[in-house]
């Protein structure tokens, strides 16, 4: 017995698909528009200073922040990364000596990152260009 075509398989053709509509409408639409928006924030920032969105985020939020240590576990739930992609955008950073981290003398399962002079540069730097972005595919 022969196997049937791809061709003989009865798909709906892509014109007689139907469009989602409602919240899946709304939902893929809100990831296109994210989507957009994050590849060319990474695009612009990586060209413009060598930096990737995650290290900017973090940048932005420890500047936001305006105080002198931020708790890692505080700063991943505000920056919207995994505790793992956190520690990584963090590392980057730390080795680039725009950040610096330290343990928690009350509770050594705590970690603070503190923005450095060279960090708070380098975000001064890069964040016109995070904005003109944000203007430029948002509006």
């Amino acid at each position: 017995m022969s196997k049937p075509s791809t061709a003989s398989v009865d798909r709906p053709a892509i014109e007689q698909r139907v469009a989602p509509t409602g919240l899946v409408r709304e939902w893929r639409d809100l990831m296109a528009r994210h989507a957009n928006v994050t590849c060319a924030l990474e695009k612009e920032l990586q060209r413009r200073h060598r930096i990737g969105l995650s290290e900017f985020e973090t940048l932005d939020r420890l500047v936001d922040a305006a105080c002198e240590t931020y708790r890692m576990s505080e700063l991943a739930a505000e920056s919207h990364l995994s505790q793992s992609a956190l520690s990584r955008a963090v590392a980057r950073l730390e080795r680039e000596g725009l950040v610096s981290r330290s343990m928690c003398t009350d509770d050594r399962r705590s970690i603070f990152v503190c923005l450095t002079d060279k960090g708070r540069a380098a975000h001064a730097d890069a964040a016109p260009t995070h904005r003109e972005v944000l203007e430029q595919t948002l509006r």
